[in-house]
């Protein structure tokens, strides 16, 4: 079949073919554009916390009397809890990954204000820390008993030794080993030293729009509060029941206080990405939505032609054209339709791709999108003019040239 004939009657009427080849070139920019977006969106969903998150939950303990003791309390409560059947480990801390609020404060190599510092995550935790979370220590050593030390809330003092995320060690140290790092002293708050004793494999932080997600240390503290965050870890499959009653086990060793905000960690991660869920489920339904609209257009078009040009049809199957021939026709019609079409929404994929990633600073589109994305439309435009093309190649010479 030459395309040469093919394109000479597509010229005579060139107005729905330009229609159609301009709709497969905006479906193409959208579609790239919008995988490139769900692809990174869903790379954000799947980045791991560092944590056991299936069986953490964490709840907030509130003391409301003005001789509330919020050192005896977390005491007592911590025993409980550790001691409780099905309960792995269990801390009192300040926040947990992906929660949306927390401590954050600068670490630096060398003291003085007038140091850049990397920002960092804060965990007060205890030497059950590591093992409450389920983070895996990749080099040092954890917390010993000896190295938690107890501040009110308004103390501005800092314990002497950390332990740190490996991004946070590699950003500090970049030209060292991990073994390295352990020992090394940084500074925190401008001129406060604390001695790296340990360094965890991961350990997100509460923010998981920040550019510094993955840098967070732990820190062997109690702040004392009349406000007090526990974070529980269960063995497997023991959480959901262990919920309810560690609640009302709480309640009821002391009234002076409310239990409340009780959360799973499988929660707090749904809520904090519940944004980028709702975009990936729009865009998917954009682009199949388009998608749809597009394949329909084209059967539109091929059944228009087909109607339109039964005479010929019917000339060229009473010259001798075979059914094969007749198929042959509208599939390659409709494959340079969606040639141009596809090409030109490539060039305005990369265009509008380019203009995102300096507007929006998103991550550039993949390399083998694009490719993937013009094969998937010319497979649907090829499916979509099948059903036209079939139907023209079974019409009867005679029943086509009596066509008036």
């Amino acid at each position: 079949m030459e395309i040469g004939p093919i394109w000479r009657a597509m010229m005579r009427n060139k107005t729905a073919y330009v229609l159609i080849a301009l709709q497969i070139a905006v479906t193409m920019a959208i579609m790239v554009n919008a995988i490139a977006i769900i692809q990174e969106r869903s790379h954000l969903i799947d980045r791991p916390s560092g944590i056991d998150e299936d069986n953490i939950f964490y709840l907030s303990s509130v003391g409301f009397d003005p001789d509330f003791d919020a050192r005896a309390t977390i005491t007592a409560d911590l025993e409980m809890l550790r001691n409780l059947p099905g309960v792995v480990n269990a801390i009192a801390t300040n926040t947990v990954p992906l929660q949306g609020g927390g401590w954050s404060s600068g670490l630096q190599t060398t003291p003085g204000a007038d140091v850049d510092g990397t920002g960092a995550a804060i965990y007060f935790v205890d030497e059950h820390g590591v093992d409450t979370f389920g983070v895996e220590l990749v080099a040092g050593q954890n917390f010993t008993p000896t190295d938690i030390e107890w501040h009110e809330g308004a103390s501005s003092g800092w314990p002497p030794t950390g332990i740190v995320s490996r991004v946070a060690a590699e950003t500090l140290f970049p030209d060292e080993d991990l073994s390295a790092v352990v020992g090394k002293t940084i500074y925190i708050n401008n001129d406060r030293p604390v001695r790296i004793i340990g360094i965890v494999s991961r350990l997100q932080a509460a923010w998981k729009s920040w550019d510094g997600v993955e840098r967070s240390m732990l820190v062997p503290m109690y702040r004392l509060s009349s406000s007090t965050r526990y974070v529980i870890r269960t063995e497997p499959g023991e959480r959901d029941q262990l919920m309810p009653r560690v609640e009302e086990m709480l309640a009821a060793a002391n009234t002076d206080r409310i239990i409340r905000n009780m959360t799973s960690m499988t929660e707090t991660r749904a809520r904090s990405y519940v944004e980028d869920s709702s975009m990936i489920k729009l865009l998917v339904f954009i682009v199949s939505l388009l998608t749809a609209i597009t394949g329909l257009g084209i059967v539109g078009l091929a059944s228009f032609n087909v109607a339109r040009r039964t005479r010929q049809i019917g000339t060229r199957r009473a010259l001798g054209a075979s059914k094969r021939a007749i198929l042959r026709y509208f599939l390659l019609e409709n494959f340079l339709v969606s040639s141009i079409g596809i090409v030109s929404g490539a060039c305005l994929a990369i265009g509008l791709n380019i203009w995102m990633v300096q507007t929006f600073e998103i991550t550039p589109v993949s390399w083998y999108i694009i490719p993937a994305a013009m094969v998937a439309l010319w497979l649907i435009g090829q499916i979509a003019v099948f059903g036209p093309a079939r139907r023209a190649s079974l019409v009867p010479p005679a029943v086509a040239t009596r066509a008036v």
